[in-house]
């Protein structure tokens, strides 16, 4: 048998099921998958290497991150962004359209973003464009330009170059993007006046308040209305980073008819409103962590398969810029940097529920590579991309500030105790990062969608 390498683990996880099984890779596809024993002949090899009970998994795919760079490098790049990912076993990550500056709304802006990647991708990197009230004219080469998908807000972004759309503006730009077959992914809130607003304003360091005035119904309005539009266009719709359970019900029933995704984030399954501290800025998002209850729910959600998968929706900033030193939550900006820490986040509360590592890699690897349409990546089967994640899910560690390696370290998982450290990632059949050591920097690619 001809081969590069071969890697062999009692843990391999694949299609059918978590198998004892060797890993034969050419030329950065993964050529035959051979269960069993490995044979004395093939242990002599020179590229082999046996994994022990060590996991290997698909490279992890992160469909919702915010780089911010150009412009805004100083929140985080894509060396930094890169790095991060490698560490947490990510081989595969879109970046939002927002954030950095110029915005991705124009074929124009977009090449300015790939121009800034040049010599900085440690791990493949694709892109989203958005939609804008001001960009419609602009949207058909757009899409044609290689993004996987449209992004728009229902709310205010945060960013003023990235103005929310209105259910008209939608009207107008879904038939559009239905026929790109491009998913439309939609931040859904619809924002109304609410008493606790002023109440949140006068005492804007109590998290209680924050969560109080923005609640689940802006969530619950927004879907509603997404799911209206889905069905009058036939758009495909993507809901990003649910956090509000009361929409499953009809997230569910709207699934069966229509071309209709959903995806959560980490911090909204590890975390519930009830421990978040006042005044603990680097908890803020949007929509905001909830109630233990709702979060339960989230994952009977992803259990049901409500919910298709889980994206970090890294969204980082400076110290000043997240209110650090004064706890104003009304200030603050509001995202969770957590890129690296997915894979221990999500796996420390799956496996106390019951769920298995075949669960793990069906949400953070085979389900949004289906969503992306990368057919080569996600699943460890003969001609797929040699993209791996080996990891050991039973160690256990406390996250510090030394383990990050994204530009700022300020996230809510600092301090938390962990189950699941990565310890080998590969990018291609070459091993990029082994023990805390990048090997092969640089060695990531643009991905545009075909």
């Amino acid at each position: 048998m001809s081969f590069d390498k071969a890697l062999h683990s009692t843990r391999v996880v694949t299609p059918q099921g978590v198998k004892d099984a060797t890993l034969f890779i050419k030329n950065g596809k993964i050529g035959h998958i051979a269960e069993g024993p490995v044979s004395p002949e093939i242990a002599g090899h020179p590229g082999f290497e046996a994994l022990g009970d060590a996991v290997i998994m698909p490279g992890l795919l992160d469909a919702h991150v915010h780089i911010n760079e150009p412009g805004r490098t100083e929140w985080e790049g894509f060396d930094t962004a890169t790095k991060a990912a490698a560490a947490g076993g990510i081989t595969t990550l879109i970046e939002m359209p927002l954030n950095a500056a110029p915005v991705t709304t124009t074929v124009w802006a977009f090449e300015q973003k790939l121009a800034a990647t040049e010599g900085k991708l440690h791990v493949h990197c694709g892109f989203y464009g958005g939609l804008i009230p001001e960009n419609l004219g602009d949207l058909p080469a757009l899409m044609r330009s290689g993004v996987f998908g449209i992004k728009c807000f229902l709310t205010h972004s945060g960013i003023a170059d990235f103005p929310n759309v209105a259910e008209a503006d939608l009207r107008r730009a879904m038939p559009l993007i239905e026929g790109s077959g491009l998913p439309l992914l939609v931040h859904a809130e619809l924002d109304a006046p609410h008493p606790m607003e002023a109440f949140f304003q006068k005492n804007p360091s109590v998290y209680a308040l924050y969560l109080k005035s923005r609640p689940k119904t802006w969530e619950n309005r927004a879907i509603d209305l997404m799911l209206k539009l889905c069905a009058d266009t036939r758009c495909r719709t993507h809901i990003v980073h649910l956090s509000s359970a009361d929409k499953l019900g009809a997230l569910a029933k709207a699934k069966r008819r229509l071309p209709l995704t959903v995806e959560t984030a980490p911090h909204y399954l590890y975390f519930a409103a009830e421990d978040i501290p006042d005044a603990e800025t680097k908890f803020k998002c949007a929509p905001p962590i909830r109630a233990r209850a709702n979060n339960d729910k989230l994952w009977q959600g992803l259990k049901d398969g409500v919910i298709d998968f889980i994206g970090s929706d890294h969204s980082p900033a400076p110290p000043a810029l997240k209110e650090i030193a004064s706890g104003n939550l009304a200030k603050a900006w509001g995202g969770i940097s957590g890129l690296q820490c997915v894979l221990p986040v999500v796996w420390t509360k799956a496996q106390a529920r019951g769920f298995q590592l075949t669960d793990l890699a069906r949400w953070l690897c085979s389900n949004p590579a289906d969503f992306l349409g990368l057919t080569e990546k996600g699943r460890l089967a003969a001609g797929a991309d040699a993209d791996l994640c080996i990891w050991q899910p039973e160690t256990v560690f406390t996250l510090t500030e030394n383990d990050m390696y994204h530009r700022h370290r300020i996230t809510p998982y600092v301090g938390e105790r962990l189950l699941g450290r990565v310890v080998q990632t590969y990018l291609g059949g070459a091993q990029i990062f082994k023990d805390g050591s990048f090997l092969l920097p640089g060695r990531g690619r643009v991905l545009l969608r075909k």
